[in-house]
């Protein structure tokens, strides 16, 4: 395999789609860990922005894996991720430091967006502008047009989702956590994941499909292919997570009892 990041992605291509998802999954695990024990708190925070712009740009590359009759859009490990980073948030720095983090999320996807489209909205060179040193950029303004001009409905769907999943999710990680007295950590990190990602993808679909839609989607596809299609995926990273919350104890000491 070549060293360049052409041979490594030209390796990638040539595994099923499974195995790279999994790569990506021990990929984002071994990220957050990693940024937990190096820069603690504002080390999760970056990890949170940095998975929710790149799950806003993964959505757009469509994959066959060969669980599914048709190809779907990537984007959910990253995006399911983030719950993981809220409940150790929560675990280790208490509810307010899991909640500004959400919203730092949400500020940084909304300030990008509108940077990017001011950057489109430079005037493109012309064939006639650029000498044959610069013509490499010709393409270019298309393919960045393309990533990061957003659909507004798509948009305004993905952040409502993602603003009252994740509020949800901190809620019941505490909640659950109050009941329990603070013990079984799998149960609050499990049950406020699982029942928050399925939030998220109901309001999401209802939102960008029916709601926003121009040609609103029947309600069986809906439920059927959106909702429920994909969230098995979201099950998996769900229960994968949990022996990544344990970890997060030894990779930084809980001091205290975080509120």
């Amino acid at each position: 395999m070549s060293l360049s990041p052409e041979g490594f992605i030209a390796a990638l291509n040539a595994e099923t789609p499974e195995l790279v998802w999994l790569l990506m999954l021990v990929t984002c695990f071994g990220a957050i860990l990693l940024m937990l024990r190096l820069f603690g708190e504002v080390g999760l925070q970056v990890y949170v922005v940095v998975a929710i712009i790149g799950a806003n740009i993964q959505v757009l590359k469509v994959v066959k894996f060969t669980v599914y009759s048709e190809p779907v859009a990537l984007g959910t490990v990253l995006f399911a991720t983030t719950y993981l980073c809220t409940d150790i948030l929560a675990e280790h720095y208490g509810r307010a430091s899991a909640q500004k983090t959400v919203f730092l999320g949400f500020a940084s996807y909304l300030f990008s967006t509108i940077i990017m489209m001011l950057t489109v909205g430079f005037p493109p060179l012309t064939v006639e502008q650029v000498g044959e040193s610069m013509a490499w950029a010709l393409p270019f303004h298309g393919h960045i047009s393309a990533i990061f001009t957003p659909a507004p409905a798509l948009f305004a769907a993905g952040m409502t989702a993602y603003l009252i999943s994740q509020f949800h999710d901190i809620w019941l990680y505490h909640l659950v956590r109050r009941w329990t007295n603070g013990r079984w950590l799998w149960l609050r990190n499990n049950a406020s994941t699982i029942i928050s990602a399925l939030i998220d993808s109901t309001i999401f679909s209802i939102l960008a499909w029916i709601v926003f839609a121009a040609d609103p989607l029947p309600w069986s596809t809906v439920i059927f292919t959106f909702i429920l299609g994909t969230y098995w995926l979201r099950l998996i990273v769900a229960a994968l997570d949990t022996p990544i919350i344990y970890l997060s104890r030894h990779v930084r000491p809980v001091v205290g009892i975080a509120t």
